[in-house]
C-alpha cells in the first residue's frame, strides 16, 4: 500500500486538470512560463534520444514541451482524470508514455533513466525528502534531475512572511469545501486579489519601479486564465510544505545528488542536480 500520497490532494488535482485543462493557455506564455521552471536544466547535457520522467504531469503542459528535445518521455501521476487530460494534451505526441503511479510505485526500474523533473508537485506529498529519493533511484548515474518546490519565503522580509501566514488560514478553511463552491471562491480570488495586484504590479514596472518584492508581481504579465489556475491550485490544495533554499539543497544532496544549481528567478525554488 503506497503510503507517500494524500488521497484527498490527488482527487482534488484531478478535479483542478479537468476543469483548467491548460488548452486556454497561450502558446507564448506557456513557453515563457516552461523556459522558466527549465532554466537550470541542463539540456545539453543529455545523451541523443534520451529517457526519461516527469513525475506528476497533471495536464501535460510542461511535458508537451519536454517531449520535443527527448527521445522518450514517462508522463507519471497518481491521478487518473489528470492523466486523462494529459492524454488528450499529448495526443500527438508518440514518445510519450502514461503511467499512473504515485512517486512510491514509479513503474521504471532503478538506474535506467537518463533525466527527470518533478515541478510542482512534491511539496503536495507527507513527506517531500522521501518523494526526492524515490526520483533519484530511476536515475542513471551522471543523469540530471530538476525539481521545483514552494520556497518558505526565505528571499522576502518579514512582512511578505506575515502576509502569507494570514493567507493560508484562509487557504485551510478554502482547500476544506467542495470543489463546485471551492473553484467559485478561487475564481473570486483570482479576479478581486490576483488580477488587481498583478496589474497594478505591471503599471508600476513600466513607471520604473521595483516590483519583485510586491505580493503576487509574479503574474504581472500572466493571463487571467493563469491566474484562475494556480489561485485554485495555491488556496484549494489541502496538503502543503514549504522549504527554504537550504533544506531543498539538503534534501537534494541526502537523495544522493551533487553539482546542485538554483535559478535565481522566479519561481521559487527551482534547482536541478546530478546524481552521484
Amino acid at each position: 500500500m503506497n503510503s507517500n500520497l494524500d488521497s484527498k490532494t490527488v482527487e482534488g488535482f484531478g478535479e483542478e486538470w479537468s476543469r483548467f485543462d491548460q488548452t486556454g493557455m497561450e502558446a507564448a506564455e506557456l513557453a515563457e512560463q516552461f523556459e522558466r521552471y527549465f532554466s537550470v536544466f541542463p539540456w545539453d547535457a543529455l545523451p541523443a534520444d534520451a529517457e526519461g520522467f516527469d513525475l506528476g504531469c497533471g495536464s501535460g503542459r510542461w511535458a508537451g514541451k519536454a517531449a520535443e528535445r527527448v527521445g522518450k518521455l514517462h508522463c507519471i501521476d497518481a491521478s487518473i482524470s489528470a492523466l486523462e487530460v494529459a492524454r488528450r494534451n499529448l495526443s500527438g505526441r508518440d514518445n510519450v508514455e502514461f503511467h499512473r503511479a504515485s512517486v512510491d510505485d514509479i513503474p521504471l526500474a532503478d538506474d535506467s533513466m537518463d533525466f527527470g523533473y518533478s515541478l510542482g508537485v512534491l511539496h503536495h506529498i507527507p513527506d517531500t525528502a522521501g518523494g526526492i529519493v524515490e526520483c533519484v533511484k530511476k536515475l542513471k548515474t551522471g543523469a540530471p534531475f530538476l525539481v521545483y518546490l514552494y520556497y518558505a519565503f526565505d528571499n522576502r522580509p518579514k512582512w511578505f512572511r506575515a502576509v502569507w501566514k494570514t493567507s493560508d488560514i484562509f487557504r485551510r478553511f478554502v482547500s476544506s469545501m467542495p470543489f463546485g463552491l471551492k473553484k467559485t471562491v478561487t475564481d473570486l480570488i483570482a479576479a478581486f486579489v490576483y488580477f488587481p495586484l498583478a496589474r497594478t504590479s505591471l503599471l508600476a514596472e513600466k513607471l520604473g519601479f521595483a516590483v519583485d518584492v510586491l505580493p503576487l508581481s509574479t503574474y504581472r504579465a500572466h493571463s487571467f486564465y493563469t491566474m484562475r489556475t494556480d489561485s485554485l491550485d495555491r488556496f484549494g490544495t489541502r496538503l502543503e510544505h514549504r522549504f527554504t533554499r537550504i533544506q531543498i539543497r539538503e534534501m537534494m544532496e541526502a537523495a544522493g545528488l551533487d553539482r546542485i544549481l538554483f535559478s535565481d528567478g522566479r519561481p521559487y525554488w527551482c534547482a536541478a542536480g546530478f546524481k552521484k
